[in-house]
């Protein structure tokens, strides 16, 4: 056990030490916010991403006992990760992908597919090869969002792949129980994923939000973090959808 397990295995309520937290996604952003929040719980982490520096360097920023680089739509990559983890796991969290903004009639078929599809489809190929690897009172934990719940010609057809999910969600969480499964709709968070969509947007939009959500600030990976670590270690949370976005779909 390390130092920084030992330390919060003597703080109340730790109830992921000893536990093992694999992040799909968890080289940056709220994927490596969660896997530092699952260090400090007293959690072991097991990392994967696409790009194998980036991975490398978030392993050694928390400490990560395992990584794998590899692209998560790859079924066979995604299979062969999950059945050469040498032992069972607790909780698996994927934040891989974003959202695609895009006008309707903009898009071709394939691309229609792909962005109603994408998610539940790697969603739905996680939890086919983390079945076995489980531990009975472990969790899945997916990643959303609020803002595809506003019809708009911008958002195009992300409104559509964003109402899939939370069915999703539950219905899978009553074929893989007693192993529980929840979804985050996140707003807007301040990540490395944002600044790439919004580009020399961001900082206005988060002044904008800062002036307008309820909360006074910005969501931050942190924030999301903490409710991820909560849905793993809460085991009476299964089959819901958990919002946070600061108020953000309530003002605009």
């Amino acid at each position: 056990m390390s130092d920084m397990t030992t330390a919060t295995a003597n703080r109340p309520g730790s109830e992921l030490v000893g536990r093992t937290v694999v992040l799909i996604g968890g080289s940056a952003g709220i994927g490596l916010e969660t896997a530092r929040r699952a260090r400090a719980e007293g959690a072991e982490v097991v990392l994967t991403g696409r790009d194998p520096d980036r991975l490398t360097r978030a392993a050694a920023d928390v400490g990560a006992q395992r990584t794998a680089a590899f692209d998560v739509t790859d079924d066979d990559a995604l299979a062969g990760f999950f059945g050469e983890l040498p032992a069972k796991i607790d909780h698996v969290m994927v934040t891989a992908g974003g959202p695609r903004y895009a006008p309707l009639l903009e898009m071709d078929s394939a691309q229609v597919r792909e962005v109603l599809s994408g998610h539940v489809a790697t969603y739905l190929a996680v939890a086919r090869h983390a079945a076995n690897k489980l531990n009975d009172r472990g969790s899945l934990v997916f990643m959303g969002g609020t803002g595809g719940r506003r019809i708009s010609k911008s958002a195009g057809i992300v409104s559509a792949a964003t109402a899939a999910l939370p069915p999703f969600t539950a219905a899978l969480a009553l074929e893989l129980a007693p192993v529980r499964v929840n979804l985050i709709a996140a707003g807007f968070v301040d990540t490395p994923l944002s600044a790439s969509l919004l580009g020399d947007r961001l900082d206005e939009r988060r002044r904008e939000l800062e002036a307008t959500l309820p909360i006074g600030r910005v969501v931050g990976p942190a924030d999301v973090a903490a409710l991820a670590v909560h849905l793993m270690t809460n085991t009476a949370l299964t089959g819901a959808t958990y919002d946070i976005d600061g108020g953000q779909q309530f003002v605009g």
